[in-house]
């Protein structure tokens, strides 16, 4: 009989699942995340509570029988959460343990490939929202953001904007995701919060942003206009470049 493994969606839960499919020796096994959970008719299922001893034995194991390439395509792959993604990870990890070198390039494998393709998608929108992020100041000096990316990129920028931005308070939130990062000049915090409706929606209210904040997104606006060339316009080059649906964060492509 199948044994499905649920366990509760974090990467540290995951691997804690993969933990038990090599302890109980299972040969047919499938990991579900407890938020994505399809119970199947003829599967035998058990819910895996996190264990970090667990999930960093089996990190540390990984790390040592992959780059540092492989490993971060392994966790990229991981946060991309594509349906049958655990599928492809746990064939790719059983196939690492069964080998004496390192196979994060033994793109022959199915699962190697596969993973290392949604790696580099991951890797795109990463640095594109690394690239398109805009903050904005709110009335107790906090730059805040919202993003909407495909996948679950959030762990994977949190050092750039630390490096980047790191005299300042900032918030960038996942709205798809429900959870975001804080930073308040120390160390990066994972918080969940209620964000009112208007809060994302509006460039124009001042309930919530500094008056300053809207002095420089017209600033910012009417700079922008001042050096766009029409003649030269490429509108198929800028698209490539700049996809529309990352529009929606920047300041020069809001209404005035």
């Amino acid at each position: 009989m199948m044994k499905n493994l649920i366990y509760d969606g974090t990467f540290d839960g995951f691997l804690t699942a993969v933990f038990c499919v090599f302890e109980q020796g299972l040969s047919s096994a499938t990991l579900q995340n407890e938020f994505a959970q399809q119970p199947g008719l003829f599967s035998d299922n058990e819910t895996i509570y996190t264990d970090e001893t667990k999930a960093n034995r089996v990190w540390k194991g990984l790390k040592l029988k992959l780059s540092p390439q492989g490993s971060y395509q392994l966790y990229a792959a991981f946060l991309s959460e594509q349906e049958g993604v655990e599928a492809l990870l746990l064939d790719y990890i059983q196939y690492t343990f069964s080998q004496n070198k390192r196979v994060d390039k033994d793109y022959s494998h199915p699962s190697i490939l596969k993973i290392a393709q949604i790696a580099k998608s991951v890797g795109r929108e990463k640095h594109r929202m690394e690239a398109f992020v805009r903050f904005r100041l709110t009335k107790d000096q906090l730059y805040f953001a919202t993003i909407e990316p495909d996948f679950n990129v959030l762990p994977l920028i949190e050092k750039h904007f630390k490096r980047r931005y790191a005299d300042q308070k900032w918030v960038i939130y996942d709205l798809k995701r429900k959870y975001g990062l804080f930073y308040n000049l120390d160390r990066v915090e994972v918080i969940t919060m209620d964000l009112p409706e208007n809060f994302i929606a509006t460039n124009t209210d001042d309930s919530f942003f500094a008056a300053e904040e809207f002095e420089f997104q017209k600033l910012w606006q009417d700079y922008f206009k001042a050096t766009n060339i029409a003649s030269r316009k490429n509108m198929k080059l800028h698209l490539r470049h700049v996809p529309k649906r990352y529009w929606k964060y920047l300041s020069e492509k809001q209404p005035n």
